[in-house]
């Protein structure tokens, strides 16, 4: 299988070819939103952080933002700060230039005369880049140019016995064809995080699994808590999940049966062409996805046993299901219908085929049920409380 894609200066391949207005701030956010509101094409999200951080999450906000506008599915970023926030104009854009040589405009609020003043002048900016844009023409690709996410979320006991097995099958065959699949949600490793790392490729592989692990479950029960106080979650419970570590035997086959090839840190730049890794990501869907998103994932195939409407402002985010009865109640939110793997295990080669294929139609220009809704939750790790 291929896909058809646009080659980016920087030499990686993009699904969509957006014209990303990139917040510096919480407080550029709403400029930023009536900018994106004014061009087509145009995407953007609310930044809740960018100023009063510690220097730990301000380098997490750091990352995401110039993840996001290195990630191949954006054509262009237009940069809106306030101007006296932590994450100055300049830390950005040398962030962003550390990633990818793409078109960069910026605009500060505070220099360029107010609100009205910088939406006139952005969105000027803008249309130019998305009329730029508008001449670029799809090319095929081979599959090994693609960075698949997997994420779970809303889970039930369909999601370890079906969905997910489907996920990692998918991955399975995207490694074999060349590609880089990501696992993520280190919380939902606990309790299974020693037959993850036994795949690990190398001894250094191994280690670093369980250290993202202890490390996670440590931060935690310094402010008092424990990873197993939230998780399970109330609506995996009402599903019929029990515990954590039954949980996380579940997630981890989201991953496949290849061996991981290397652990990545929230938000940092993934290669391609690498098989299996590993990024360590919350459990919580929205700021995962943004993680991978923000590591260079074109695409994302999520699970869900009870339903959900997560998508994502860079990145396509295709759900599926193996309840059928969710899958019923769910039909606008879900992409695919795998509730038959619970009869007939054996449909899993040609399931997993077919699932592989809406990976490309997507990755080719189909719109997911998210994208068509106009979805794009968000939301980025956090170390600790503001200053």
């Amino acid at each position: 299988m291929t896909f058809w894609g646009y080659r980016r200066p920087d030499g990686r391949v993009g699904i969509r070819n957006h014209i990303l207005i990139l917040p510096a701030s919480v407080c550029a956010s709403d400029t930023a939103r009536v900018i994106a509101s004014q061009v087509e094409g145009a995407i953007t999200f609310h930044n809740q952080n960018g100023c009063a951080q510690v220097p730990p999450d301000q380098e997490l906000t750091m990352d995401v933002m110039a993840g996001f506008a290195a990630n191949p599915n954006i054509y262009a970023t237009v940069v809106v700060s306030l101007g006296c926030e932590n994450c100055q104009m300049d830390l950005v854009t040398e962030a962003i230039a550390a990633r990818t040589n793409k078109p960069l405009r910026k605009f500060i609020i505070q220099e360029c005369g107010g609100t009205i003043a910088t939406v006139e002048q952005a969105t000027r900016a803008a249309r130019e880049l998305a009329q730029e844009a508008s001449e670029l023409r799809r090319e095929e690709f081979p599959l090994s140019e693609l960075i698949l996410g997997t994420e779970c979320g809303g889970s039930d006991p369909t999601s370890g016995l079906a969905a997910n097995p489907l996920i990692g099958e998918v991955c399975d065959r995207l490694v074999d064809a060349g590609a880089t699949a990501v696992l993520s949600e280190t919380t939902e490793f606990i309790g299974a995080e020693h037959l993850l790392a036994r795949r690990g490729k190398t001894p250094e592989v191994h280690d670093r699994i369980l250290e993202i692990v202890h490390r996670y479950e440590k931060a935690m029960r310094q402010v008092g808590s424990d990873p197993r106080e939230g998780n399970p979650s109330p609506g995996n419970k009402a599903g019929g999940l029990t515990t954590l570590e039954e949980k996380s035997l579940g997630c981890i086959h989201k991953g496949g049966h290849r061996p991981v090839s290397n652990v990545y840190d929230y938000a940092k730049q993934l290669k391609t062409k690498e098989g299996l890794v590993i990024m360590d990501t919350p459990g919580n869907d929205p700021s995962s996805v943004a993680g991978m998103v923000a590591g260079g994932c074109q695409i994302v195939v999520f699970s869900t046993g009870r339903g959900t409407p997560t998508g994502n402002p860079v990145a396509p985010v295709i759900k599926l299901t193996a309840n059928p009865i969710t899958f019923g109640k769910m039909r606008d939110n879900l992409d695919f219908d795998a509730s038959g793997l619970l009869e007939a295990p054996e449909a899993m080669p040609a399931t997993a085929e077919a699932l592989l294929a809406e990976v490309c139609a997507v990755a080719s220009g189909k719109m997911t049920k998210s994208e068509s809704l106009g979805f794009m939750e968000m939301a980025i790790a956090r170390v600790c409380n503001y200053v």
